[in-house]
C-alpha cells in the first residue's frame, strides 16, 4: 500500500489502528487508504456490512473492515466485477 498523502510505500503486512506513515507521519488506518473506499458508493464505502458512515475519511478510525489498498489502486478505481455489483445494488435500493 502507498500512503494516500505522500504516496510513500508502506511496509507490507497488517495496518494497525495507530500506524503512521514513516515519511509524513499521516495516519494509515484511514478510509482513503482502504480498498473499500469509493466516493460514489453509499457511505463512500463498498463494504455493505458497514454499520455507519465514517465522517472523517482522512483520520484514523476503528473500522474492522479496513483492507489496505493494493499498490497502484487509486480512489474510485474498481474492477469490472465491483462495478457490476455496485450497479446491481443501486438497481435494488
Amino acid at each position: 500500500m502507498n500512503c494516500h498523502f505522500c504516496k510513500t510505500k508502506t511496509p507490507d503486512g497488517k495496518i494497525m489502528f495507530r500506524d503512521e506513515c514513516e515519511r509524513c507521519g499521516a495516519d494509515l488506518h484511514i478510509c482513503l487508504n482502504c480498498s473499500f473506499h469509493d466516493p460514489h458508493a453509499s457511505k463512500q464505502c463498498r463494504e455493505p456490512a458497514i454499520p455507519e458512515e465514517v465522517r472523517d475519511k482522512e483520520r484514523k478510525n476503528l473500522c474492522e473492515y479496513f483492507q489496505p489498498k493494493e499498490d497502484g489502486q487509486d480512489q474510485g478505481e474498481q474492477s469490472s466485477g465491483d462495478d457490476a455489483r455496485r450497479k446491481l445494488e443501486d438497481l435494488f435500493k
